[in-house]
């Protein structure tokens, strides 16, 4: 049997490469993960927003899964982009008898303020596949949609993650305080203990993806069996000089930097 750690992301695209399956499975990568991906909506999007999406057919989508779990080992897997109600009842019944480490990430509106997610999924979302995740990880806009409540300082940050854990089901919340204007703070609660993780905040535009990366680096390092504090930890410090080295390129919010950590070792 092979020793090498397999991780499987299930999101939507991005034909750029800075967001969504690409991001995942460049983030795998950096962390010697091997990385494998079901593609739920193909989108045409760039630094600049969503021009224009394609659903994947439920069928292909559950082919694209049976695919992976008959024939490979999967260590931890993560979800991103789930567009739709159908979409994530056929999910939940793919995985929920799985024993694996899921992260996920509730993708509901990309960097640029366009909508990825239809409203009456939400609540599926939130009730029905949050209760099945090791870890969620939603930033401020997507954390208040699921709380159903403002979040406007680290205080709120520790509600919400208490919230998401104690009356929605998930394992463990990390609230992603980049929305924030003092340094960048994210409040992880494992259902018992709150930890606090703290960067000085990057002044940079260039953010495209950031979700997306930090989620698949948590699903990364789970898949290699590191505790769930210490995986959000080195994921923490890995999106960090992700946005610290973020690239100048495209015409709206650029992408982060998959290879920082060999950048900053190189200085």
């Amino acid at each position: 049997m092979s020793n090498v750690s397999c991780a499987l992301t299930i999101a939507g695209t991005d034909p750029t490469g800075g967001a969504g399956i690409q991001a995942d499975l460049k983030t795998f990568q950096e962390l010697q993960v091997f990385g494998m991906s079901v593609i739920t909506t193909v989108l045409a999007q760039n630094t600049t927003g969503v021009q224009h999406l394609h659903h994947q057919p439920l069928s292909l989508i559950e082919q694209q899964l049976d695919s992976v779990f008959s024939d490979m080992p999967v260590h931890a897997f993560k979800t991103g982009m789930i567009a739709n109600l159908d979409m994530m009842a056929l999910i939940k019944r793919k995985i929920a008898s799985l024993d694996i480490p899921y992260v996920m990430d509730p993708v509901m509106v990309a960097t640029s303020g366009d909508p990825l997610i239809s409203a009456d999924a939400r609540n599926f979302l939130r009730d029905e596949l949050m209760p099945l995740s090791a870890i969620v990880t939603p930033n401020i806009p997507e954390a208040e949609a699921l709380i159903g409540s403002h979040i406007q300082n680290t205080d709120d940050m520790h509600r919400a993650a208490r919230e998401i854990v104690e009356t929605y089901g998930a394992q463990s919340a990390l609230v992603k305080g980049g929305h924030l204007k003092e340094d960048a703070i994210d409040v992880l609660f494992d259902g018992k203990v709150f930890h606090t993780f703290s960067s000085p905040r990057v002044e940079t535009k260039n953010t495209h993806g950031t979700g997306c990366t930090l989620s698949a680096a948590i699903t990364a390092y789970l898949a290699k069996g590191l505790p769930l504090y210490e995986a959000v930890a080195q994921s923490k410090t890995y999106i960090t000089l992700a946005i610290k080295h973020a690239f100048e390129l495209g015409k709206g919010n650029g992408p982060t930097n998959h290879w920082a950590v060999r950048t900053e070792a190189s200085l």
